[in-house]
């Protein structure tokens, strides 16, 4: 019987604009929540999905036949419309443009998980910016820093 096989794994990272942390933990689990309904609903597999007040992280079993950016556009589309509906903060939120998405093998599967379950703990050691260049370092992606997010400064750490 003909068919379409694969095996494809993406993480994707994306911040609040301008990385204010605006991601409250009374509620994010609520989010979490949500855009792991999103995914599901486009015939994705959430894997694991975590963050920090300024950035998310979800890691999915991607199907062949999704637009990846088609997904994220929904995701931060939706999410936002959601914060937003129901009342989460009274600043404005939005998603920052762009998003980094990183490919990986089954056998790291357990490892990104744990990494991304993590965040709390690992974001004591270092900051978005610093993960998030070592995430474009680590996977040979060229970039200027000058394209990445809008970073803020915040006393002196960014």
């Amino acid at each position: 019987m003909p068919g379409t096989f694969s095996q494809i794994y993406i993480q994707i990272v994306f911040a609040v604009q301008s990385r204010n942390s605006l991601i409250n933990p009374i509620w994010e689990e609520r989010l979490y929540k949500y855009i792991t309904g999103i995914v599901q609903n486009r015939g994705q597999k959430m894997l694991a999905i975590n963050g920090m007040p300024d950035h998310i992280h979800f890691f999915i079993g991607m199907n062949p036949s999704c637009c990846l950016s088609d997904l994220v556009r929904e995701v931060k589309k939706s999410s936002n419309a959601y914060i937003k509906e129901n009342e989460f903060i009274k600043a404005k939120f939005n998603w920052q443009e762009g998003f980094g998405s990183f490919s990986y093998s089954h056998s790291q599967l357990d490892s990104v998980i744990k990494y991304i379950m993590n965040q709390k703990k690992h974001h004591a050691k270092q900051t978005f910016k610093e993960e998030y260049i070592n995430l474009l370092e680590k996977f040979n992606i060229e970039y200027e820093e000058r394209y990445l997010f809008d970073w803020i400064e915040l006393n002196g750490f960014n």
